[in-house]
């Protein structure tokens, strides 16, 4: 049997090109998926987590409030008392001094009554900053500074608090050293949130028959941490002892409240609708708050996107692409020009990061000064935002929304229409509606009507020009500008709504982009040296 051989199947071998196609493959789908994946770690380690708890504390802040609000609505009578039945009565401390101490307590009590009934009773002619020492209900021994007229007024103002007064004195050295802190004079202007705080919480108070003077003093009982606050709350409250209007004593407070408050609330007294205002004021001020928040949400998220982006885009030329110059002079590659570009680039920022950092800190500084103080720089710096596509209709809407619902409620409470204008042109920061609003008095002065300054103006719209008209030809001015507000606020959050829905995929394609470009420029020489391996 002759042994024949077995012819043997032939199998067919792999082309290298299948691997070459393959990782081509595999590098196009890495190139993809990397921007991809860091724009979606980068905004859950961000925008998310920020979401997250601000919408948890705003959820238990609103709680807490609402709370608060509706045991004040069914049980107004429960407001002065702090230990109810509902609630454990709180072990307060007694505090005990030696008999040394009382006798010399004892000495300036009688010391501070001589004084009071000789000159201690004179009323000086300016505001003088008094020292004084007193006791609580508790036996705790209390300093403190009061702004008055009189030793005899602050006392009285003391002992009206409950405090046991043992002492009262004033020197220009006193008035030096607290000149500052006292009156209020030294508070920071009070926030939109604190501002709708106290506006709601007066408006409660009133609305069940307590009095405004024991209305302010339960708001500085609440504000106990703000001590600054404080001070101007017990101002306000020794000028309403001594029968001074309520307008005029938060006048008096520098600049803790805003000239729109103070004038809507003087017109209130004169009209007696104080706790209408109140409400109306609360109001305002939160459908403000409302739109401040839309801008900052706006805002905010693709602001931080933008510096993590950034961010990355600077690790990975500063750390990364230095690990394959080290691969490519070893081999001893030629390189494309986009791939130099981008060492050369790398090695730039390698070399000058501090440099460059600096020089933007002081760029940022720089256009921040400019913007705050050079009043031609802002108004070019507005000009030219305002003529950006989508950032115009942010500002003209925002500017329109604030501005005729500011000058609704003035018109609303009967304040003069000069006066009005004043108020709306310190509201805005923004020069060209300043510019209009000067126009505006101008023209009352010469008997024209308000309208003539918004006409043919490119940052009033027609729409909001016509209902301008229509109201003062209707002599219903106040409630035209109430719906023109209305409708520019809604046309503003629809406009901040579809920015903040685009603003993802442009920074996913800028991502794209940008740290494939960077990739592609690294990887290309790898691709050459593989064929020529091959």
């Amino acid at each position: 049997m002759n042994d024949t051989a077995i012819p043997q199947p032939t199998i067919p071998q792999k082309k290298s090109s299948f691997s070459i196609v393959k990782l081509f493959k595999n590098i196009f789908l890495t190139i993809a998926y990397i921007p991809y994946y860091s724009f979606i770690g980068i905004k859950a380690c961000t925008f998310d987590l920020f979401v997250s708890l601000y919408n948890s504390a705003s959820w238990h802040l609103d709680k807490a409030y609402r709370t608060t609000k509706n045991a004040i609505d069914k049980n107004p009578n429960n407001v002065y008392n702090d230990d109810s039945d509902n609630r454990k009565k709180k072990k307060q401390k007694v505090y005990k001094y030696s008999a040394k101490t009382m006798a010399k307590l004892e000495a300036e009590y009688q010391e501070l009554a001589r004084d009071l009934q000789t000159t201690g009773a004179t009323r000086s002619k300016e505001v003088n900053i008094y020292l004084f020492k007193v006791r609580d209900q508790n036996g705790k021994i209390i300093t403190g500074t009061m702004s008055g007229l009189s030793k005899l007024d602050i006392n009285a103002f003391l002992v009206n608090e409950g405090y046991t007064v043992y002492s009262i004195k004033t020197s220009p050295t006193i008035n030096f050293l607290f000149k500052e802190s006292s009156m209020g004079l030294g508070a920071t202007r009070m926030s939109t949130k604190e501002l709708i705080f106290f506006l709601t919480q007066l408006s409660t108070y009133l609305k069940v028959g307590i009095t405004l003077n024991d209305a302010i003093r339960m708001l500085t009982k609440q504000m106990a941490k703000k001590k600054n606050k404080v001070r101007a709350f017990k101002s306000i409250s020794y000028e309403l002892m001594l029968g001074s209007s309520f307008s005029a004593a938060m006048e008096k407070q520098g600049a803790l409240f805003p000239p729109l408050l103070i004038n809507m609330i003087k017109a209130a007294e004169a009209s007696g609708t104080l706790n209408e205002t109140l409400e109306d004021m609360a109001n305002y001020y939160t459908e403000i708050d409302e739109t401040k928040k839309q801008m900052k949400s706006a805002m905010t998220y693709p602001a931080i996107i933008s510096v993590f982006a950034i961010g990355v885009v600077i690790f990975i030329l500063i750390f990364i692409i230095p690990k394959f110059v080290d691969i490519y002079e070893q081999q001893d590659m030629t390189l494309n020009g986009l791939t130099l570009f981008i060492i050369n680039f790398s090695n730039f920022l390698k070399n000058n990061i501090i440099t460059i950092l600096g020089v933007f800190v002081l760029i940022i500084i720089a256009l921040v000064v400019l913007y705050k103080y050079v009043k031609a720089f802002r108004r070019t710096f507005q000009i030219i935002l305002m003529h950006i596509p989508v950032i115009k209709d942010i500002i003209i809407y925002n500017e329109l929304a604030i501005f005729t619902k500011t000058f609704a409620s003035l018109l609303r409470n009967n304040v003069y229409i000069t006066e009005s204008i004043d108020i709306l042109s310190k509201i805005t920061n923004n020069e060209i509606y300043k510019s209009i609003l000067y126009r505006t008095i101008n023209n009352i002065i010469k008997g024209e009507k308000i309208s003539e300054a918004f006409k043919d103006h490119w940052a009033v719209p027609d729409v909001a020009y016509f209902m301008i008209v229509t109201g003062e030809s209707t002599g219903e001015l106040d409630n035209m500008m109430a719906k023109v507000s209305t409708y520019y606020q809604g046309l503003h959050r629809n406009v901040v709504n579809n920015l903040k829905a685009f603003i993802e995929p442009i920074l996913i394609s800028f991502l794209a982009i940008v740290v494939g470009g960077i990739i592609i420029a690294v990887i290309m020489p790898m691709f050459q040296m593989y064929n020529s391996v091959m």
